[in-house]
């Protein structure tokens, strides 16, 4: 007898990220005694949640190529100086009132400047490239093999340096990108390769966000219900509408840039690994990840409709005659609208 569990799944929105999250989330809360009691390798699938990431971004960079034509790195590098430039003026302007820790008490208990950073940063690409699929060009998706860069904690440290907090040892900097530009490295010397680690990209995300969940306490999930609701919807929005302007100045209709206004199923585990490189952060990391994986949700299901909107209303981008799918460009082969 078959059961459709991974459709099951993906029926979620964000499925392969939250379902798992909220079971090790489950088990952390109502049998938080689990990994002591058994050990061993069961008790690491409890807390290797770090060594997980490592290996998925060393897959992640496998993916992206060296190559690219000139408008993936015109439209591609708008989209990610927008999303990215967004996410350093809300660290600024929240690390002057909020700093590190998160706020205490109160309807915004929980919310904290890394919160609001790292659901700003990152783009679900796998969410943009199945809409460009329908909504816009090949060479729309291709360009992100550019937002592709900001995968991971490295901008998110970078960010909040920017915005006067607690920073960064250069070791730690450098530490947190070098998985990602080693796995481009192989990936862009061996063909072979690439296509051997990018199939593993969607494998490790169920993995590290059942390892996230594990050190989450569901009793303080409720208080982030309706904080995390308007955080998600203030990603679309706040992003939302500078990506698509800049979209139309690039020659766009604006599709490409509502299509990048979400947030990225990975990007729930950047709070965790920003408190693990700097303890300033420490006290904010688990609220942040509930807040950030309820954006994940969020976002998956207002951008897809948002995009089929701005489709229909400014049209979908021409095709020219001459033009093709460029030459060498993969992106990350995520089978649903979750991770990277």
């Amino acid at each position: 007898m078959q059961l459709p569990i991974k459709r099951a799944i993906e029926r979620v929105p964000g499925g392969m990220m939250v379902v798992p999250l909220l079971f090790g989330a489950l088990i952390a809360t109502f049998y938080p005694d689990t990994p002591k009691y058994f050990g061993s390798f069961t008790g690491a699938l409890f807390s290797g949640a770090l060594t997980i990431l490592a290996v998925f971004y060393v897959c992640m960079g496998a993916s992206i190529s060296f190559k690219a034509t000139p408008y993936i790195l015109k439209k591609g590098g708008t989209l990610f100086a927008v999303k990215v430039g967004i996410a350093i003026l809300l660290g600024v302007v929240f690390g002057r009132f909020l700093g590190e820790a998160p706020v205490t008490a109160g309807m915004f208990a929980g919310l904290s400047t890394l919160a609001v950073v790292a659901a700003m940063n990152d783009t679900n690409g796998g969410l943009y490239m199945a809409l460009m699929g329908q909504y816009g060009r090949p060479r729309d998706v291709g360009a992100y093999t550019i937002m592709s860069l900001e995968s991971g904690p490295f901008l998110t440290m970078i960010t909040l340096g920017v915005a006067g907090l607690s920073a960064f040892p250069w070791q730690t900097l450098v530490g947190s990108i070098l998985p990602l530009m080693f796995g481009m490295l192989l990936g862009n010397l061996d063909r072979e390769m690439r296509d051997f680690l990018s199939k593993a990209i969607p494998v490790m995300i169920p993995f590290f966000a059942f390892a996230l969940g594990a050190g989450l306490d569901l009793t303080k999930v409720w208080q982030a219900g309706l904080l995390g609701l308007g955080l998600g919807v203030g990603v679309v929005v706040v992003t939302g509408i500078p990506l698509f302007l800049a979209d139309r100045a690039t020659g766009g209709t604006g599709v490409a840039g509502v299509a990048a206004a979400s947030t990225a199923g990975n990007a729930a585990a950047v709070p965790a690994i920003i408190a693990a490189a700097n303890p300033a952060y420490a006290a904010a990391a688990a609220p942040a990840t509930v807040l950030v994986a309820a954006c994940v949700v969020v976002t998956a299901i207002l951008v897809p409709l948002a995009t089929a909107w701005t489709a229909k209303v400014f049209g979908r981008p021409a095709e020219p005659e001459a033009e093709e799918a460029p030459d060498d460009v993969s992106a990350p082969p995520v089978p649903t609208p979750v991770g990277h």
